[in-house]
């Protein structure tokens, strides 16, 4: 039977309009913190546009993810390593799934367990527990498959997100002596590939890692500590007909072919801690790195083998006060950025020169960030660590639009958005934030 083709496009419409609703993943769909919509809301404080809150049981750094009438975080709950689902319209809460783990886990104090987020793609819930394991559950909190990758273990804990891409869920591993990237097939958890990294050893000499003065200051004994690592979340970019998986490493810049696992490119110039995760936009991949100096830089996808002189636009070094834990959003020709230290930036993207910077100042004592900004049509939505969540124009000309304040919650989460509504985790409660109906 033949369907005119115009006869299609209202259930078209209406299916792109709610892949576009959901937020999957850490920084939403992309990976790049880009929201399909331009309707959420600007103004809110404790009392004015809050649709539910919902308190928690302990403090916690992942960011909700939202699909359909779901809300969904990892949690942890004494020693247990668990996945809470809540109703989206009401903040009840639907179920609550995941293992113990009883052993002891190295970490740092503002760190805690389940930093990482979680993902969905509509049918399973994957979340990774650290040494824990991988685990995935169906909407209703059945539990599919788990899998044990061994033991994770570094002084600052775990923080990358799994990624779910086609038919594989890919696993960052790490920090700590063991790194790697794992791809799992989604519906079994079984390997398909997995490629190694190389670590940063306490104590490793500088010039051994080829540390070079262009991209980073050496360290004053010549070695590193174990601060070093990466946290970063890893990001499938498309660059033509190929795809290409991004990893921020210490060091360096990856790019692997996602279904195979083989490296496709690498490009120098971050530093040795990589706090923040790659982000994408306008064909270009943005990068911050921290250590013994602040790096961000641009390199543009497609290469083959070292890009560093051939695919690099640039790599800038800043001053410590401007190290970044949150990962960037670009926009119509500008990179966008928040610092720990609170410091809202715009950079030109095609050299890296700084067009505007600014203090955002908020209620409390807590002006740092560890939160990464999202973007909804031409404004950015830029949290801190008091819970104040700052709307900013992505504009070459800075204009703050809105300070919202909620009381001064400690948070370090960054925000999800979906159908209208702001997804916001305290260490104290899950809120819904949207405009009266």
């Amino acid at each position: 039977m033949r369907i005119p083709a115009l006869a299609l496009i209202p259930a078209l419409t209406a299916t792109v309009a709610a892949l576009a609703d959901n937020w999957p993943a850490w920084r939403g769909g992309s990976g790049n913190g880009i929201a399909q919509e331009t309707r959420l809301p600007l103004r809110w404080t404790a009392n004015q546009n809050v649709r539910w809150r919902v308190p928690l049981p302990e403090r916690g750094n992942s960011t909700p993810i939202v699909w359909g009438n779901r809300v969904f975080i990892t949690q942890a709950v004494g020693d247990r390593r668990t996945v809470m689902c809540f109703d989206r319209n009401t903040g009840t809460a639907l179920w609550q799934a995941g293992p113990s783990w009883t052993e002891a886990e190295r970490t740092h104090e503002d760190n805690p367990p389940c930093s990482s987020s979680p993902t969905t793609d509509g049918e399973r819930v994957v979340a990774w527990f650290g040494s824990a394991g991988v685990f995935s559950y169906d909407l209703e909190g059945k539990e599919l498959w788990r899998r044990d990758l061994g033991r994770q273990s570094h002084q600052w804990g775990y923080a990358a997100s799994p990624v779910l891409h086609g038919e594989l869920c890919i696993v960052p591993f790490g920090p700590g002596e063991r790194n790697f990237l794992i791809g799992l097939n989604k519906r079994t958890g079984r390997t398909l590939w997995q490629h190694d990294l190389p670590g940063v050893a306490a104590g490793a000499a500088w010039e051994e890692l080829g540390g070079q003065p262009s991209n980073s200051n050496p360290p004053a004994n010549g070695t590193v500590s174990e601060a070093s690592g990466s946290w970063a979340t890893p990001l499938v970019v498309r660059n033509g007909t190929r795809e290409e998986l991004i990893l921020s490493c210490p060091l360096r810049v990856i790019a692997l072919a996602p279904r195979t696992g083989q490296t496709l490119w690498t490009c120098g110039g971050p530093n040795i801690g990589v706090y923040s995760s790659p982000f994408f936009g306008d064909e270009v991949i943005g990068i911050t790195a921290n250590g013994f100096t602040n790096i961000v830089m641009a390199v543009r996808p497609g290469g083959q083998e070292e890009v560093s002189a051939t695919h690099r636009l640039w790599c800038r070094t800043l001053p410590r006060s401007q190290a970044s834990i949150g990962s960037g959003v670009i926009h119509d020709g500008h990179l966008y950025q928040m610092t720990y230290m609170g410091f809202a930036q715009c950079l030109e993207l095609q050299t890296g020169q700084t067009v505007w910077e600014e203090r955002l100042a908020g209620s409390g004592a807590r002006h740092s960030s560890w939160s990464s900004p999202v973007l909804a049509g031409d404004r950015l939505y830029l949290p801190n660590q008091n819970a104040d969540v700052f709307v900013v124009r992505a504009a070459p000309q800075f204009e703050c639009l809105a300070t919202n304040v909620i009381g001064g919650e400690p948070m370090n989460a960054s925000l999800a958005v979906s159908d209208g509504a702001v997804f916001l985790r305290t260490h104290a409660r899950l809120w819904c934030i949207a405009e009266a109906e």
